[in-house]
């Protein structure tokens, strides 16, 4: 008899799972931005974090940004992305790299300016419904950033970390 009610209640608590995950809401495609730039910054915040610091001016070529600097010009790029979600009139204002010296305050700066996006898609849902070009816009851009920061990993001989195996 305890062995049946066992059964009984693991079906009992399958039905329900089954049964929620049906009656669950499709996400709305405000959610679907807001999660795409979550994933998106969450991993060059990942990369700032673990880059070297000592390597954090380190360039492909001379002409080119440094690692920190590309990470700053990101962060100019959420900067706007949150401005044009509030409705803000707003420019792309450039982000002067010189003024974030060390590694903590380029990752500091980059925590800031993805907390400030993310609590403006929070708080402003009907923004991206609105007017998608900041948000997507942006992921664009920082999607191509990320990839550039992939060829200072790997320049440096250092796997990026969402190459690296999973523990």
């Amino acid at each position: 008899m305890l062995k049946i009610t066992g059964y009984c209640a693991v079906f009992l608590a399958l039905a329900a799972s089954i049964m929620q995950a049906q009656t669950k809401q499709p996400t709305t495609p405000a959610e679907t931005i807001a999660a795409y730039f979550k994933g998106g910054n969450d991993q060059l915040l990942v990369m700032a974090k673990d880059f070297p610091e000592d390597k954090y001016q380190f360039r492909l070529k001379p002409e080119m940004r440094s690692f920190g600097d590309v990470i700053v010009h990101v962060a100019s790029g959420n900067v706007y992305a949150a401005k044009a979600g509030r409705g803000e009139k707003v420019k792309w204002d450039e982000l002067d790299p010189k003024n974030y010296k060390t590694k903590a305050d380029i990752v500091a700066l980059l925590e800031r300016s993805i907390q400030d996006a993310n609590a403006t898609l929070k708080t402003s849902p009907e923004g991206p419904k609105k007017n998608l070009e900041p948000w997507m816009g942006v992921m664009e851009h920082s999607a191509e950033h990320y990839g550039l920061l992939v060829a200072y990993y790997r320049a440096n001989g250092i796997v990026p970390p969402s190459s690296r195996p999973k523990k």
